[in-house]
């Protein structure tokens, strides 16, 4: 078989399998800017919120929804492109042609090694960085507009760099932030001090006014000096701002070297920390889910062509969702310390491997 007619093969191939992957991703975007729809754009704009403020928080929500989209658009295409080309007999003419069955399927399998890398890439530089812009566009639309969160809405979270966590019981006219409470965490753990205050205000978003209020340090978990103010002000660095705690910054969002370093240290202080573990793992387990869908649905595709079936687009979406589906719970029970990191994140990427070496077996039998 000739050098020019396998590029022109693989080319071909790439050809039916790209636009399919573009037209995952898309739908994956616009399901973001759906789900964002409902939950921020709506009733921030209907509360007075700056439109561009708003346009801005949604669209870096993009590079998380690519990240996660990258290899569940990839195993829809491949699956439906390798089917496309499996019931119209070009696999089959490409076999009758010379065409080796393990060459057969090497461009699905060199994308699958691209959208692995592309998947990392944008998981550890645009994720990470978007995730942190995005709290300080939060931050931005509040202080713009404290009528945004609603007067009678709880669950205001501000955070800054010195790891301080500020919870807000509601948002008085004036921008006047009712229930203050701050709590400083340890790196171990547990809080090192908690201030509440009666109410406070924001000046420059670096400095928090204090009204009515008390400070309590702890050591060992046990309280160990309490201070009853008036009026106080507290520095604070970085301020951001979540809607709910789910927008809070997560494990997952925290860059490689930085992430390693604190499960290294969990690990010495022997502290159970399954939630930095499982996104440890997380970091390499979800970007080569690619290769294990490629390999699937290259086992897929030969599995139906030498059976004679025919995967339609009904099957296409129910094995993409298989994948969503399982890595949403098995992340939760690795979050939760259910199931060892290593099994919860490595979980659904071995699912589609086993699955492929079976069908790949019962291919080679017909």
């Amino acid at each position: 078989m000739s050098r020019p007619f396998l590029r022109r093969y693989d080319r071909y191939v790439m050809a039916e399998i790209l636009p399919l992957l573009v037209a995952g991703l898309v739908v994956v975007m616009l399901a973001v800017l759906v789900g964002a729809l409902l939950e921020v754009i709506a009733p921030l704009l209907a509360k007075g919120a700056s439109p561009a403020l708003v346009a801005r928080l949604v669209a870096l929500q993009l590079p998380e929804a690519i990240k996660i989209g990258l290899p569940v658009g990839f195993l829809f295409a491949t699956l439906l492109g390798l089917s496309r080309l499996s019931s119209d007999a070009e696999i089959k003419a490409a076999l009758a042609g010379g065409v080796a069955p393990g060459r057969l399927f090497l461009p699905v399998l060199l994308m699958g090694v691209g959208v692995t890398v592309a998947a990392f890439v944008i998981g550890e530089t645009l994720g990470p960085r978007a995730k942190t812009e995005s709290l300080s566009v939060q931050r931005q639309i509040v202080l713009d507009n404290p009528r945004v969160l609603g007067l009678d809405q709880p669950g205001l979270i501000l955070r800054d760099a010195l790891n301080r966590a500020i919870s807000v019981t509601r948002v008085r006219p004036g921008g006047v932030l009712e229930g203050v409470r701050v709590v400083a965490l340890r790196e171990s753990g547990g809080p090192s001090s908690i201030i509440t205050a009666r109410e406070g205000h924001l000046r420059d978003s670096n400095v928090l006014e204090l009204l009515d209020g008390q400070r309590i340090t702890y050591q060992d978990g046990r309280p160990v000096t309490v201070i009853r103010f008036r009026r106080g002000e507290l520095p604070v660095q970085d301020l951001q701002a979540s809607f709910k705690t789910s927008d809070a910054p997560k494990p997952i969002d925290t860059p490689l070297p930085q992430l390693w370093a604190k499960v290294q240290t969990y690990a010495q202080q022997h502290v159970n920390a399954p939630q930095e573990t499982t996104a440890l793992q997380r970091k390499f387990a979800e970007p080569l889910a690619a290769l294990a869908m490629g390999f699937f649905a290259v086992a897929l595709a030969l599995f139906t062509f030498r059976s004679g079936l025919n995967v339609g687009l009904v099957w296409v979406l129910l094995l993409t969702f298989a994948y969503y589906a399982s890595w949403s719970v098995f992340r939760v029970m690795g979050e939760s310390g259910a199931l060892p990191p290593v099994v919860a994140a490595w979980t659904p990427d071995v699912l589609y491997l086993v699955a492929g070496l079976v069908l790949l077996a019962i291919a080679a039998r017909r």
